[in-house]
């Protein structure tokens, strides 16, 4: 097994349906320009409401990805 280099980024996601949609619609977006995704850690959830109910979801995770040699 050889040695990896990793790097954090954060991002933030977000969804009207719920907190793994707005994960997943996070991780998706990031996969496109980031190579080699390893892991993500949720740092925060946040959500907007309107007439006294939740309206959409805000997800913020912290995503790892190995650094190319």
């Amino acid at each position: 097994m050889s040695n990896h280099v990793y790097k954090k980024i954060e991002i933030t996601g977000s969804s009207a349906v719920g907190i793994q949609d707005a994960i997943e619609n996070a991780i998706s977006r990031a996969a496109k320009t980031v190579h080699d995704l390893r892991w993500f850690e949720v740092v925060e959830t946040r959500g907007h409401i309107e007439g006294g109910k939740i309206a959409h979801w805000q997800v913020t995770v912290k995503v790892g990805f190995a650094l190319n040699e």
